[in-house]
């Protein structure tokens, strides 16, 4: 199992001084990260697309290409990109030339979004939200393979042949789908033979054991090889030095913007007992010391019948820059080690 770490590059109030973090300084910070994820062996770092004000990640290639120039090993890449909104002509183009940058370290990970903020920004339909996907991933899909691409849709102008340029290192170029909890998102990325990065935000990670194998059961019999069917994990957490400890740490944060989420859309207001219960050792969150948090990751590999990658994302408005730093170390020194032969 590779281990790494997503971020959506939250606005941050320091939790002990009561310093609001501008964006100047937390993009200051987020390089810093990136760049102690890449010295402590973690296998890849993720940037967030958000189009809110409580986010700094509206241009996610603009930081991988900084985070490029930065790093030597790490893979960088998107978490997710919301495909639906974008220009996949774009999108390929700003990827593939990330993947010169860094010489051959990006992974494009695409999907919908949760938040639906691009949609009026740019002029979309939120009814036309399944169809934009499917449509601009095949496009994706077609412009990853050829340079040369005669293509017609409903929501972008045709290509008649032209060329689509720079082509990346890698051949080809990886392209991930970032899946919720809907089956027909799993079956159509087993179809294609797609890896799959399924966004595990609450429940009990279990749940998806018969999702995934839906995708895997579609890959194969849609004829791809069962080593291409790679399954990733985006989940929530924190590495501290014990199970208290983290969970103090993350909770404050994750109140704030969990409440922000529960009023917008109509929840109840989340609470501590809620947090603790998804921390424990069946929720979603991957939460406490080394042990605990390896010992967690290996425990849901084995329920999802093997999993290839798991993403941390450590996001927080109120986790101290320090702190942060610190739960990205223990994550590359003492967690990844544990769990790279699961």
């Amino acid at each position: 199992m590779h281990v790494g770490v997503d971020s959506f590059v939250s606005q941050v109030t320091d939790p002990s001084t009561g310093h609001v973090v501008g964006p100047v300084e937390r993009l200051s910070h987020l390089l810093e990260e990136i760049e102690l994820a890449d010295r402590v062996g973690l296998h890849s770092f993720g940037i967030g697309e958000h189009h809110r004000e409580e986010y700094y990640d509206s241009a996610p290639p603009v930081i991988l290409a900084a985070a490029a120039a930065r790093t030597e090993r790490i893979r960088l890449g998107s978490a997710v990109a919301v495909l639906s909104a974008n220009d996949p002509v774009r999108v390929f183009q700003q990827f593939a030339t990330l993947d010169l940058l860094s010489k051959g370290r990006i992974d494009l990970v695409v999907g919908r979004g949760s938040f639906t903020e691009a949609f009026p920004l740019f002029g979309l339909d939120l009814a036309d939200y399944d169809e934009l996907f499917v449509e601009k991933l095949d496009l994706l899909l077609r412009l990853r393979a050829s340079t040369h691409v005669t293509w017609s849709g409903r929501h972008r102008p045709p290509l008649t042949g032209q060329g689509v340029y720079p082509r990346p290192v890698q051949d080809p170029l990886p392209i991930w789908v970032g899946v919720g909890g809907t089956p027909e998102s799993f079956l159509r990325t087993g179809v294609l033979g797609l890896p799959l990065m399924i966004a595990i935000i609450g429940g009990e990670p279990r749940q998806f054991a018969p999702l995934v194998q839906l995708y895997r059961r579609a890959g194969v019999e849609a004829g791809h090889d069962p080593a291409d069917l790679k399954v990733g994990l985006h989940m929530f957490g924190y590495v501290g030095e014990d199970v208290r400890s983290a969970s103090d740490i993350v909770y404050p944060g994750w109140h704030e913007m969990f409440t922000t989420v529960s009023r917008e859309r109509g929840f109840r207001p989340p609470n501590r007992a809620q947090f603790d219960a998804t921390s424990g050792p069946d929720g979603a969150f991957v939460m406490g010391d080394p042990d605990t948090v390896a010992a967690k990751l290996a425990r849901v590999s084995d329920q999802l019948g093997g999993v290839d990658r798991v993403s941390i994302q450590m996001t927080n408005p109120r986790m101290s820059h320090g702190d942060l730093l610190r739960g990205i170390e223990l994550l590359g020194t003492e967690v990844a080690p544990r769990v790279a032969d699961v």
